[in-house]
């Protein structure tokens, strides 16, 4: 029971087939519970009927099927995924089963192809405990089953592992971020002679090899001299030839002259009726007309507004 990982205590299935002896079986059983002892367990389950089985998640540590010698059980996915299922976390499987060494014959595996299959079914950890050759009545078993065999049979042992959680569990992922401290992040260190060469001290200003420039010599008369307000104007604003017209976002003053003179060089604008019917009176006017609710009047005619008109509006 080495081979098998068997210890006091675990809960062990042994999974048969039509193939096998009642003797043979029955040897296993007993050689298993002379290891697994009282608190253990060991139970028995036909490959057609594990599915059927009434065992409950997570509940075995060790599922052997096979590995009777006259065994030539072929395992599906769907039975690889029950033993999945039936294993607890980080339980073990052993079985054994007769494919191919290589290539492709009907029903049989390689032992690549079983290990896909133990894969899809969540196993890790899966590697080959070896080959045996078919006896004679095992090939015929299989030939009886399955069909002419190739030539290049034989009896792969595999083991695999169910990861150590449960389908659907999961955990929080410890990630290293640094932690923040209440330390002032450090300056970088500047270059000393950087830091020389852009520092001036009382020292240095009253050195006789130290030359300051003046700021004022670098103005000459003219940057002196008060801008006349005309200069600043721009060319052909406020033309004398033209009535003087500020422009839009003046700048120059004109503006505020204007301003400043008044309104007598304004003069009066009329309104002026786009329609031509504005003097007939309501009936005759537009609706956005600027005489509406005004009385009738002649053309250029002041509108005056009696109290009887006034009292009745």
């Amino acid at each position: 029971m080495d081979q098998f990982d068997i210890k006091p205590g675990h809960y062990v299935v042994v999974i048969w087939d039509d193939l096998t002896t009642a003797e043979s079986n029955s040897k296993l059983v007993q050689d298993i519970r002379a290891v697994t002892g009282s608190s253990g367990n060991v139970a028995m389950e036909n490959i057609e009927r594990l599915q059927l089985s009434a065992h409950k998640d997570s509940s075995f540590d060790v599922v052997l099927s096979g590995v009777v010698p006259e065994s030539t059980t072929l395992h599906s996915f769907d039975v690889f995924a029950e033993v999945a299922r039936i294993l607890k976390p980080g339980g073990r499987f052993y079985f054994k089963e007769p494919g191919c060494i290589s290539g492709d014959n009907g029903r049989l595996k390689t032992a690549s192809q079983l290990g896909s299959l133990l894969k899809l079914a969540g196993f890790t950890e899966i590697c080959e405990m070896g080959k045996e050759l078919l006896t004679a009545d095992q090939l015929s078993s299989i030939d009886h089953g399955i069909g002419s065999p190739s030539g290049n049979l034989v009896k792969h042992g595999i083991k695999a592992k169910k990861p150590d959680f449960e389908v659907g569990s999961s955990s929080q992922l410890k990630l290293s971020f640094v932690k923040k401290t209440n330390q002032a992040p450090e300056k970088p260190q500047l270059d000393p002679n950087a830091a020389k060469a852009w520092t001036l001290s009382a020292t240095d200003m009253n050195d006789d090899d130290v030359d300051f420039i003046d700021s004022d010599e670098l103005l000459d008369e003219n940057d002196l001299k008060k801008p006349d307000p005309a200069s600043l104007r721009i060319m052909n604003c406020g033309d004398s030839k033209k009535k003087k017209r500020a422009c839009k976002n003046c700048t120059c003053g004109l503006a505020e002259e204007l301003v400043v003179k008044g309104p007598k060089d304004v003069k009066s604008v009329q309104v002026k009726s786009s329609c031509g019917s504005c003097y007939l009176g309501d009936a005759f006017r537009c609706a956005s007309c600027p005489y509406m609710g005004m009385p009738a009047f002649k053309p250029g005619e002041q509108i005056l507004l009696t109290n009887k008109t006034l009292s009745d509006a």
